[in-house]
C-alpha cells in the first residue's frame, strides 16, 4: 500500500513539474516575442531596416492598416528614418501570445505618440502577428494591422440645427429612423432597436458615439430644408428619406 502511494506521489510530481515547465516555456516565448516586437516598432521610429530584415521570414506577408499587402522586400524597403520635424515613439501594449507547436500567434496594441512639426498626435493600432520557430530563432511569417478608431470631437448643436434634423426617415416602407430632442441634444432610434445619442461633428454631419465607422450625412433641397440623410460607412451609403 505504501509503495502504491509513493508511486502515485511520484506520478503527481512529474505531472506538476511538466505542467510548470510548459507554462514557463510559454511565458519565455511570450517574453521573447514581445521583446522582438518592440524591437520592430523601435526600428520603425528610428528607420532601422536591418531589424525588419532580420526578423521577417523570406516568405512573409504583411497587411498594413490601409489594406496594402506587402512582401518582406517591400516592408524592409519601407523602413526609413522619419523626416525632419517629425519624431515619435511606439510602445507595444496589451501583448498576448498563444503557442501552437512551432507557431506562435501574438496580438497587441501599438501605442504611437508622434510630434508632427510641433503638433501632438496619438494613434493606436491592433496587430495580429504569426511567428514561426526556425533554427535561427522566431521569425515573423505574417501580420495584419488594424487602425483603432476613436470618436471625433463633437461640437454643440444650435437650436435651429436640432429643429432641422428632428423628424422621421425611411430606408424602406418597413424600416424607419426617428430623430428627436433629448435634453440639450438629439437621439435617434430605428424601429425595433434601442435609442442612441447623436452628436454633431460638423454642419450636417452626425455620428453615434462608439460607432466610429459610421456617419449620417444630411441632404438638403435647393431651398435648404432637410430631405434625408446618407448613413455612410467608409465609401458606402444607405440613403434614408425624410417622411412627411
Amino acid at each position: 500500500m505504501r509503495k502504491e502511494i509513493s508511486q502515485l506521489a511520484i506520478l503527481a510530481g512529474v505531472i506538476l513539474l511538466s505542467s510548470q515547465t510548459a507554462i514557463s516555456a510559454s511565458e519565455d516565448v511570450a517574453a521573447v516575442l514581445q521583446r522582438q516586437t518592440q524591437e520592430l516598432m523601435d526600428a520603425i521610429t528610428y528607420g532601422k531596416a536591418e531589424v525588419w530584415e532580420r526578423y521577417l521570414d523570406p516568405k512573409a506577408v504583411y497587411t498594413a492598416e490601409d489594406g496594402a499587402v506587402q512582401t518582406r522586400t517591400q516592408m524592409v524597403e519601407g523602413i526609413k528614418p522619419l523626416p525632419e520635424g517629425v519624431s515619435g515613439i511606439i510602445k507595444v501594449t496589451d501583448f498576448k501570445a498563444t503557442l501552437h507547436g512551432p507557431v506562435a500567434i501574438t496580438n497587441y496594441v501599438s501605442d504611437e505618440h508622434e510630434d508632427y512639426h510641433g503638433h501632438k498626435l496619438h494613434c493606436q493600432y491592433r496587430t495580429t502577428d504569426t511567428w514561426l520557430k526556425t533554427p535561427a530563432g522566431w521569425r515573423l511569417i505574417a501580420g495584419q494591422i488594424l487602425a483603432l478608431r476613436t470618436d471625433p470631437p463633437a461640437v454643440p448643436f444650435t437650436s435651429r440645427q436640432m429643429d432641422e434634423y428632428v423628424g422621421r426617415y425611411s430606408l424602406t416602407p418597413t424600416i424607419t429612423y426617428e430623430i428627436r430632442r433629448q435634453g440639450e441634444g438629439l437621439e435617434g432610434q430605428q424601429n425595433g432597436r434601442k435609442a442612441e445619442p447623436l452628436k454633431l461633428e460638423a454642419p450636417d454631419v452626425l455620428f453615434v458615439p462608439g460607432k466610429t465607422r459610421y456617419r449620417k450625412i444630411f441632404h438638403r433641397a435647393p431651398d435648404g430644408h432637410v430631405t434625408g440623410f446618407a448613413e455612410r460607412r467608409e465609401a458606402w451609403d444607405l440613403d434614408w428619406t425624410r417622411m412627411p
